[in-house]
């Protein structure tokens, strides 16, 4: 109550929430730049009746020290964010509404990004890729059609690096708390010829995390060769991730521990045979991914435009761990005899290898004359992962050869869609959307999964995903709109391995807002009402690999009010506020406890807090200097959905302060800028994410069931810090 008291005055003290960009209508394709022709399909505009946020390269540079991409949008209405090593290096994670990143869309320059079986996004993969981004368009709720797995909740695209007009380049370096250093380099060469230009970056990252053993060894790079002229943009792009981190999904659930020594992991502990408590070097998860990009871009006239894209994404690694005392039949080893001694388990190192192709064909025409704007789009993808298991050592290694696997299995996964949106200008005062979407997914898998267990999908879903909306224009600075989206989405290939029979959950959003928009004062205010029907929600418990367990959790809703606002007290001080106040419940929840089914009747679902806001204070003296002090709330949220005190969360409240200051130079260099950031200054210990299980006990007292439950946690960093250097030149 501390916490949300102090919050609480805060946001009375400066009113409600963040900024959206200011944008202006378009009338013609001839206005539009055709960098921004690339993510036309999947973005909205500013009156457009989808509840949005936007960021440009600019707000995201002022505090990419090198913390990923969901932690630099973790002051956004509605988002969550957490990470693994608990200061945002490494494996991080987002939620938008409370709704977990296997329902939220993501697309790089209209290609998906969301992996085709798991439907989840893993930033540690392309580490640095806020350098190379020109916008982001966060869309909350069902919002636009998209292209790959449908956006359920939430999608975030985006857009790479435009064409710059100049030669220039960048180096810059960071450094911060638990030994975290970012080292970028980034050129362009301008238009050559007026035409050509060539433009790349190449990134390392490493930090050894809040958690014992986090740490995170990343490297990426991002090079484009484009060629434009009046009506023409061809860009050939290739970026790529290699992440070596060292594994910390396995939280804490020993209170003990957490409240003495909450960086302790467990992750890579074993006894060796003196009974030393030791931690295996290499439990790490090592996995490389490279993207190929080809987009062209063509303007016939000031009404049509059309665009092409072309993707191959090579993915492969694995992660490696120690394991004690494993039974030989869960690796199809034969029991040996030594010494007269039948031998049938062993300690062991194992790795389990992911090894994908995803091939990507996305096409689209855009048509606009005065009060009529269409898009028409198709998007194929086509997914093939082979999953593996091998040990790489063995204290008896039975009838075992080098390179033997001890599982293998296949995923197979083709996707298409087609869609149609307009946007129809009634008069100067009412606008109408509609926006009707077909998707076909086919998804197949044969072989064992890495418990060794046959798992064989064959499942055909057919979707349609309609969407309409309508926008009424008071003046130029105020309007009001009402939306309905429907999504359809599949389940992924874990939802698969934990229950065959799993089923395709679907939306229906409803949208109801208010935006004003002047010099000096912004806001947004939408209403929200999400109706499910089979919600794959999270249970709160996790498998053996940190990967969230999902179930399908019939009728459910999550209704909710956003303010998002951004007021200009003077020329020097600003005030970014927002809020999300909401409720989110299952309507019918079944939870056997002690041997006994009961109906809980409504209960809350999991990981959605009821309010999420969140602070800027910002002050700005001179063009080149400036000052934020930031501010999250959380509320208090069940990791289960049976509301058991167990499952709870607590709310936090953190604040982090980010100062920029850039020095104007006439030779060598352009600017210097000088940046640093303090997270968590009040040192709170938070915690943002965790997991919860139940078991059934028959053994302790026979003929007796007892429900047992366990929970885990994931702590995050107390006070920390990050300054850097950035030479443009």
């Amino acid at each position: 109550m501390k916490n949300l008291f102090l919050f609480l005055t805060l946001l009375v003290l400066s009113v409600s929430t963040n900024a959206q960009q200011n944008q202006t209508q378009q009338d013609s394709t001839k206005t539009e730049k055709l960098d921004e022709v690339l993510v036309k399909a999947v973005r909205v505009n500013a009156t457009s009746p989808i509840t949005h946020s936007n960021i440009t390269k600019k707000q995201l540079a002022k505090r990419n020290l090198g913390q990923d991409i969901p932690i630099l949008l973790n002051y956004l209405p509605s988002v969550v964010t957490t990470t693994d090593a608990g200061a945002g290096v490494g494996y991080t994670g987002i939620r938008i509404r409370g709704i977990n990143a296997q329902s939220t869309n993501i697309t790089i320059n209209g290609i998906p990004y969301n992996d085709a079986e798991s439907l989840g996004t893993f930033w540690v993969n392309l580490s640095d890729l806020a350098s190379s981004v020109e916008s982001l368009q966060l869309q909350r709720g069902v919002g636009t059609s998209t292209n790959g797995s449908g956006a359920f909740g939430a999608s975030i695209n985006v857009l790479t690096d435009a064409v710059s007009e100049k030669a220039n380049g960048e180096i810059s370096n960071a450094f911060g708390s638990y030994s975290t250093r970012k080292h970028t380099v980034k050129f362009s060469t301008g238009k050559i010829n007026n035409h050509f230009e060539i433009a790349g970056r190449l990134s390392k990252i490493n930090s050894d995390g809040y958690i014992d053993r986090a740490s995170s060894d990343l490297k990426s790079y991002f090079l484009q060769g484009s060629y434009v002229d009046e009506n023409t943009l061809i860009k050939a792009i290739t970026f790529s991730g290699h992440e070596i981190t060292y594994q910390s999904w396995n939280g804490l659930e020993d209170l003990d521990i957490l409240a003495n020594n909450r960086t302790f992991n467990t992750a890579g502990m074993y006894t060796d045979e003196n009974g030393v408590t030791r931690f295996h070097e290499d439990e790490v998860d090592n996995y490389k991914q490279d993207h190929y990009q080809l987009h062209w871009n063509e303007r016939y006239n000031n009404n049509w435009s059309t665009n092409l894209g072309l993707n191959y994404t090579k993915g492969r690694g694995y992660f490696e761990q120690y394991k004690e005392d494993e039974p030989f039949d869960e690796y199809d080893l034969t029991p040996i005899t030594i010494g007269g001694e039948t031998i049938d388990e062993t300690d062991l190192i194992r790795r389990r290898w992911l090894d994908n192709n995803f091939y990507v064909v996305n096409a689209g025409a855009n048509y606009k004359k005065n009060v009529l704007d269409m898009n028409f789009g198709l998007s194929y993808s086509s997914y093939i992962g082979d999953h593996f298991g091998e040990i790489i050592w063995a204290r008896f290694a039975s009838d075992s050869e080098i390179g033997d696997n001890y599982y293998n299995g296949q995923g197979k996964k083709k996707d298409f869609s087609l869609f149609t949106k307009a946007t129809y200008r009634l008069n100067n005062k009412v606008s109408l959307y509609g926006d009707l979407q077909m998707r076909f997914v086919n998804y197949k898998t044969t072989g064992l999964t890495s418990d060794r267990i046959n798992l064989l999908v064959d499942e055909q879903y057919n979707f349609f995903n309609p969407k309409a909306g309508i926008t009424y224009e008071f003046d130029a600075k105020n309007n009001l709109y009402f939306s309905y989206g429907r999504a359809n989405r599949e389940p992924s290939r874990s939802d698969f391995e934990s229950n065959p029979n799993i089923k395709s959950e679907q939306l229906n959003d409803f949208e109801l807002g208010w935006r004003h928009n002047n010099e000096k004062f912004r806001i947004s205010t939408n209403a929200y009402y999400m109706l499910y029907n089979e919600q794959l929600v999270l249970t709160g418990a996790i498998d053996n690999t940190g990967t969230p367990i999902r179930t399908n959790s019939g009728d459910s809703y999550r209704l909710g009010l956003e303010v998002d606002a951004a007021i200009q007290i003077s020329e020097q001080f600003a005030i970014q506020p927002n809020i999300t106040l909401s409720s989110n419940k299952n309507k019918e929840t079944f939870f056997q406890k002690d041997g006994v089914l009961e109906n809980l009747g409504k209960t809350n679902i999991s990981f959605s807090p009821e309010l999420i806001a969140a602070n800027a204070l910002v002050f700005k003296p001179t063009d080149n200097f400036q000052m934020s002090f930031l501010s999250k709330y959380v509320g208090e949220q069940f990791m289960g959905n049976n509301d058991s005190e167990a499952s709870k969360l607590e709310s936090y409240f953190i604040n982090d302060f980010n100062v920029t200051y850039e020095i104007k130079l006439k030779s060598i260099f352009q600017s210097i800028v000088l940046s640093g950031l303090v997270n968590n200054i009040f040192n709170e210990k938070y915690i943002s994410n965790g997991y919860y299980y139940t078991y059934d006990d028959t053994w302790s007292s026979p003929g007796i069931t007892t429900t047992i439950e366990g929970a885990g946690f994931y702590p995050q960093a107390t006070t920390n810090f990050l300054i850097g250097a950035t030479l443009k030149f």
